[in-house]
């Protein structure tokens, strides 16, 4: 069945708006070349687009012709503004953004774990409504946060949890009460970061991966066929309760302690440092990295490495066995800061563990990874509110 006019006029609307997301200003001729339509059909959604105030002239296209130089179109930034928030056991940073990305303004907070509860949740939120006026932005459209912790796959909420800070969940609902106008999302951290390795880092393009996130906690986003896979409570990646060789234990429901993230967790890295004679602060994900990236640079950093490379292939090699994804990232402040020489060594270990081929990568984004996929989310979200889902 054909689509009808409405229909048509809704899908060509949304594939110019894409295709200037994607490339920055075009020309209607640019944009006819790239989309396949007529002249006149183009010439009729740019009149479209910018009657809504979607896209305006951004400039002039370089060549000189006969008569003026074609417009530039292109999406008109300020249409809305974003939020995205990193939200840590130790703090939280939020950047304020234009529709299309573009950082207006951005700040930090470091919130100690004797802060209470309120005062947290305050400290947070005041910080996202300054730098909102740091912006020049009177209101926010769309806030995206990036937590540690499981999310609900019924609800999008962030679930309780006894190991994580009570105001994390607590701050979602505060937010959404300060900003009535703004759509509140939370994601895991992981997901957000494995989102921004896919669009603009090691995963670049790839459909099919997993990313190990290696810092103050351990966890694994996984994306098959395109699909972040949540599962059925909202727990897939979470490797580090994964029960490996070389514990001193098991897991338990409630504490991973025994698990893969007793191996490669922050505090793991930083006593396994130290071992090595490589200083590194016990259980602070920075230490843990600044002892890794010592490592890489010097010669007698090589064992140390190691020794790491071999405990973080027994849970590599556990996901490529169960999911073939093709393509391991490791993430995190200890994946990046481990870069290539730990993601060879891994490699290695790995083609003599298992037989399906798999490639480990660095990443190439580290600890900015969750920032950067939150803005990511929430720019989706909001040209998906502006310029029209997919299929509507």
């Amino acid at each position: 069945m054909a689509a009808s006019p409405s229909t048509a006029r809704a899908l060509n609307d949304r594939l110019a708006l894409r295709l200037l997301q994607q490339e920055g200003p075009l020309t209607a001729g640019q944009l006819k070349q790239l989309t396949g339509l007529s002249r006149p059909t183009v010439a009729d959604l740019v009149e479209r687009l910018t009657a809504a105030g979607l896209i305006g002239v951004a400039g002039e296209a370089g060549e000189q012709r006969r008569g003026p130089n074609a417009k530039l179109y292109g999406i008109v930034a300020d249409r809305a503004h974003l939020a995205a928030l990193d939200v840590r056991t130790e703090g939280v940073t939020v950047v304020v953004s234009d529709l299309v990305g573009g950082v207006l303004a951005e700040a930090a907070l470091p919130i100690t774990g004797d802060t209470g509860t309120g005062p947290a949740v305050e400290q947070a939120a005041t910080l996202v409504e300054r730098t909102l006026k740091e912006a020049g932005a009177d209101r926010l459209h769309t806030v995206g946060i990036g937590a540690p912790g499981l999310i609900d796959p019924a609800s999008g909420e962030l679930r309780d949890s006894t190991s994580l800070p009570e105001w994390h969940r607590r701050l979602v609902a505060v937010l959404q009460e300060r900003l009535p106008e703004a759509r509140v999302s939370v994601e895991n951290e992981t997901n957000l970061a494995a989102l921004a390795e896919q669009r603009d880092g090691a995963a670049r393009d790839r459909d099919t991966f997993v990313l190990l996130w290696l810092g103050h906690g351990t966890g694994a986003a996984v994306i098959l066929d395109g699909n972040l896979r949540r599962g059925a409570s909202g727990g897939t990646g979470e490797i580090g309760f994964l029960p490996v060789p070389g514990t001193r234990g098991l897991p338990s429901a409630t504490d991973c302690e025994g698990g893969f993230h007793s191996l490669v967790g922050a505090a793991a890295v930083a006593r396994l440092a130290r071992e090595y004679g490589i200083a590194a602060e016990r259980g602070a994900a920075p230490e843990a990295a600044d002892a890794v990236r010592t490592a890489v640079a010097v010669s007698t950093g090589g064992p140390f490495l190691d020794t790491l490379a071999d405990r973080i292939t027994v849970g590599v090699a556990s996901v490529v066995a169960l999911l073939d994804p093709g393509c391991v990232v490791l993430g995190g402040e200890v994946g990046q800061a481990g870069g290539e020489a730990l993601a060879a060594r891994v490699r290695e270990r790995l083609a003599t563990m298992s037989p399906l081929p798999a490639d480990v990568c660095p990443s190439t984004l580290g600890g900015g990874a969750v920032l950067r996929g939150a803005l990511l989310k929430a720019r989706d979200q909001a040209q998906d509110d502006l310029f029209g889902a997919p299929g509507r």
